[in-house]
């Protein structure tokens, strides 16, 4: 499954400098789009800023265990970009070190 495919359902694209990209797509009565990749770490606020400029911002609360930075969007008032195929879009990003992270992002309907 092309990544690009993965985050652009989730109205997301591959940020720059990403790489170990792995992503897979399952569909039956609901449709699901996993996508998990490294990246800098420097990078991770400003792709999640650029990518949902009018979601919430990052926190900690609600992340996958393990997590260090998480995005939900989930509902009406923050919900993925218009345009995108998902209803709801998850990020959790775990640091790997000063100069790397991991990021586990999910996009699927309801």
């Amino acid at each position: 499954m092309p990544c690009a495919e993965a985050l652009e359902f989730g109205g997301g694209k591959l940020p720059q400098g990403a790489y170990d990209t792995r992503c897979t797509v399952r569909s039956w009565l609901d449709t699901s789009y996993a996508a998990e990749f490294r990246m800098p770490r420097q990078d991770v606020g400003a792709w999640l800023a650029k990518t949902y400029p009018s979601g919430p911002a990052p926190g900690t609360e609600l992340c996958d265990d393990g997590a260090d930075l998480c995005l939900n969007l989930d509902s009406e008032a923050a919900g993925p970009p218009a345009g995108a195929g998902a209803d709801a879009v998850t990020v959790n990003v775990t640091y790997e070190g000063p100069d790397r992270a991991l990021v586990r992002f999910s996009a699927f309907t309801v």
